[in-house]
């Protein structure tokens, strides 16, 4: 009798175990198919990407890609598009791996925002890149600069905190 609880067992295991190794699981994850590596690039994508040759090959690929994306559209870019683009290139390039970490979820945040406040932040970096350098690199020195452009990610609700609503006005800020 026990060896015949031990076989079925036995048996009811294998048939388990056949059946889950073959189907994927439900919540498999794909990734990104590996990316080209620097010395794989054309040489019009080394070109337009060349501010971020050094750390190219370290790249996730999925970041390798979102680049690649931006180098397709760069031959249809206006020359002042062109120019701004490879200026951001060239300050990501400086960030450590945590600064750009720390960006990346500043946009997360930034696109959560509900329209009306993007426009309150869209409006403070426009008067924060109309500032002379002086000013950026003082406002930088005492951190306020953060402080000036900074947003709540994700604003309590008026309903959740009692309060009511009231209208954003850019010129008070």
């Amino acid at each position: 009798m026990a060896i015949g609880r031990l076989v079925g067992g036995l048996i009811l295991a294998t048939t388990l175990n056949l059946a889950i190794a073959g189907e994927p699981p439900a919540t498999a994850v794909i990734g990104t198919p590996p990316q080209p590596g620097w010395g794989q690039l054309t040489a019009q994508q080394r070109e337009i990407l060349a501010p971020l040759s050094r750390d190219w090959d370290s790249l996730e690929n999925i970041r390798k890609r979102k680049w690649l994306a931006i180098a397709d559209r760069y031959p249809t870019m206006k020359r002042d598009e062109q120019h701004r683009m490879q200026d951001r290139m060239r300050e990501w390039a400086t960030l450590s791996p945590a600064e750009r970490a720390k960006v990346r979820d500043i946009y997360k945040d930034f696109k959560q925002l509900p329209p009306e406040q993007k426009q309150v932040v869209r409006q403070k970096w426009e008067a924060y890149s109309n500032l002379p350098p002086e000013e950026k690199q003082r406002l930088r020195e005492t951190g306020k600069s953060s402080k000036l452009l900074s947003s709540p990610a994700i604003p309590p609700s008026p309903e959740s905190t009692g309060q009511t609503t009231t209208p954003i006005n850019p010129a008070n800020d």
